[in-house]
């Protein structure tokens, strides 16, 4: 048997050829079948950033709309605030008609103290955020918002709403100032269930002054601008037929 041997340059440049060859037909070992040329393409998608949560449009929403005390919105920013309110229900806030807060019957309710809790999701010196919890019968008393705009919003539950405005002018004849009282005019007397729309009342309309009454176990957000405070405090009133009020002096004529 005779061994040939070939010379180093030789064989070298035989690999440089194949090497090359490789290449040209895309890489490809293995003997026999011819190479096929692999081209890397991009796929493009269309990507849409997920809506944020309302709870979280509606903090930026009031953040840009209550710029502090003497604040009022526009007819827009009403529209705003209020658009994102009707769209939001018991889920957005992490609340279930399933909770045995809102299973109770009036018999359970009038068994213990009808107490009125609330919690705050957020607060500063321009807005806060609020849910107010009512058990069945249970009554938030007429009271006031002193240059205050308020967005209310049923999440669950039933209720009665009364609310006032200042009649103008308030003052009456036959009244004095001891008396402490003023004419006001009846804005809205009617029951509400959830899902329901969101109510709004301004420092000067609107039913500034309000009464809730619950008929069944509720719940409702309340986005106040500004908030009240030391300087913002509410006063209670008690509302009389004004056929209760003094009468009118007789005709002198």
């Amino acid at each position: 048997m005779k061994v040939v041997e070939g010379s180093s340059g030789a064989v070298e440049a035989k690999r440089r050829r194949e090497a090359k060859g490789r290449r040209r037909s895309g890489g490809g070992g293995g003997g026999g079948g011819g190479g096929a040329v692999v081209r890397r393409t991009r796929r493009r998608v269309l990507l849409r950033p997920e809506p944020a949560p309302l709870l979280q449009r509606l903090f930026a929403a009031c953040r840009d709309v209550f710029r502090g005390p003497g604040t009022v919105p526009s007819s827009a920013d009403v529209d705003l605030i209020r658009g994102i309110l009707d769209k939001m229900g018991p889920g957005d806030v992490n609340l279930s008609a399933e909770h045995n807060f809102f299973k109770a019957t009036d018999a359970a309710a009038l068994q213990h103290p009808l107490t009125i809790t609330r919690t705050t999701i957020y607060t500063c010196r321009n807005f806060s955020i609020v849910i107010f919890f009512l058990p069945p019968t249970a009554v938030i008393p007429l009271h006031n918002h002193p240059g205050m705009t308020v967005f209310s919003k049923l999440l669950l539950g039933s209720l009665h709403i009364k609310s006032y405005d200042w009649a103008d002018p308030a003052v009456f004849v036959g009244s004095t100032p001891d008396d402490r009282l003023r004419l006001a005019e009846v804005v809205l007397d009617a029951g509400f269930s959830a899902p329901s729309d969101t109510l709004v009342l301004y420092p000067n309309s609107g039913g500034n002054m309000h009464r809730f009454t619950a008929a069944m176990p509720c719940a409702f957000l309340d986005v106040l601008g500004p908030p009240y405070s030391e300087d913002r405090d509410c006063t209670y009133y008690q509302d009389f037929p004004y056929s209760h009020c003094p009468s009118e002096p007789p005709d002198a004529s």
